[in-house]
């Protein structure tokens, strides 16, 4: 028996700029979804939910401008983290009907994978998280926040903590992350409205719009005229700069992405000139990769979180695998607010 289906390919590197239609393109193919189709070791998932992220910019490029990622092979699906159901296994650790997260999943309805790429989840009324859950707060986005703010920003009550980017995926549970530490929060997002959401619903202190108040260091030194001890950068280029003129005395500045350089090729990236403030602040700049050693400590005590409603979510969600380019070219250009999640079928429940 075989079904059709829909996947996203690389067809051509992208070098500088948002991908188009042109760097991918949406190919129709069929996929056998009888227990003979599956190798042994593999399990045959349909996917119900697909993260979207910045970093699957940076995988568009060559190996020479795709940043700390290997790239994507042209010619191949695009692959990204999803949550789905099994058809078929030919793995005794999974069970057919059980939903799982897999960690290199195709922008597509149907794959199959290798056993070792699922992780199980918990759901249902009496877990208190939700499937998105895991591609968002339980997810790599909530991993990646909880690394730069608690293992590397080590915030202290008090402290005065920056967010950039804070309406995305990332930004939302690191700001929410440090106001659980007893830290004042203030956020930078593209828009009036994300800047309102993240002070009324998510609970920053602050929140800007860079787009109005393009001056930035104008308005670090009127949101911190105490001075930054915490930085959580997303963004890189001209206010990775600016905040480095703010910072306090051993200050840490947590490097977990730079949206605003990946559509740059290298040679054109913005030079950060005055890295010279580090020595005379003592300040830490450091950039990390997510530990998978503390994958289940962060689980444990984010999951408390999300049942206390200590953390919030808000999600992005576009309709069906067609709606891939559009959803990532969105996280480009502030149309979005939240984790950005594609909805693969109509029946998929959160």
């Amino acid at each position: 028996m075989e079904v059709e289906r829909k996947e996203w390919i690389l067809e051509e590197y992208v070098h500088g700029g948002v991908p188009t239609s042109r760097h991918l393109k949406l190919r129709t193919t069929s996929v056998g979804v009888s227990e003979d189709d599956v190798p042994d070791g593999h399990v045959l998932l349909r996917l119900h939910w697909l993260s979207v992220d910045p970093y699957l910019r940076a995988r568009m490029g060559s190996q020479r401008d795709g940043l700390y990622f290997s790239p994507f092979e042209l010619h191949k699906p695009v692959t990204t983290f999803g949550i789905g159901e099994v058809l078929q296994t030919k793995d005794s650790s999974f069970s057919v009907g059980e939903i799982v997260l897999n960690t290199i999943a195709p922008v597509s309805e149907y794959c199959t994978v290798p056993a070792d790429a699922l992780k199980k989840i918990k759901l249902g009324p009496d877990s208190g998280v939700s499937a998105l859950d895991y591609l968002g707060a339980l997810g790599i986005p909530g991993f990646a926040a909880w690394i730069g703010i608690k293992v590397i920003g080590d915030p202290k009550p008090g402290e005065n903590v920056f967010i950039s980017a804070a309406a995305g995926g990332v930004g939302l549970v690191a700001g929410q992350l440090a106001k659980l530490k007893g830290c004042r929060v203030v956020g930078s997002v593209g828009s009036d409205a994300k800047a309102k959401f993240l002070k009324e619903e998510i609970g920053y202190d602050d929140a800007f719009n860079y787009n109005v108040e393009t001056d930035f260091d104008a308005a670090l030194s009127k949101y911190f005229p105490d001075g930054i001890d915490i930085y959580f950068d997303n963004v890189g280029g001209r206010m990775l700069e600016a905040v480095i003129n703010h910072l306090n005395t051993h200050a840490r500045i947590p490097l977990c992405g730079m949206i605003s350089q990946y559509n740059q090729v290298w040679t054109e990236r913005f030079g950060v000139r005055n890295l010279l403030n580090l020595v005379g602040k003592e300040a830490r700049m450091e950039g990390f990769l997510l530990d998978w050693n503390r994958f289940g400590e962060f689980v444990e005590e984010t999951t408390g979180y999300i049942k206390q409603r200590k953390i919030v979510s808000k999600y992005e969600i576009y309709r069906g695998t067609e709606s891939f380019l559009e959803s990532i070219q969105s996280m480009f250009t502030s149309s979005n607010g939240g984790k950005v999640i594609i909805q693969v079928n109509d029946d998929a429940k959160a």
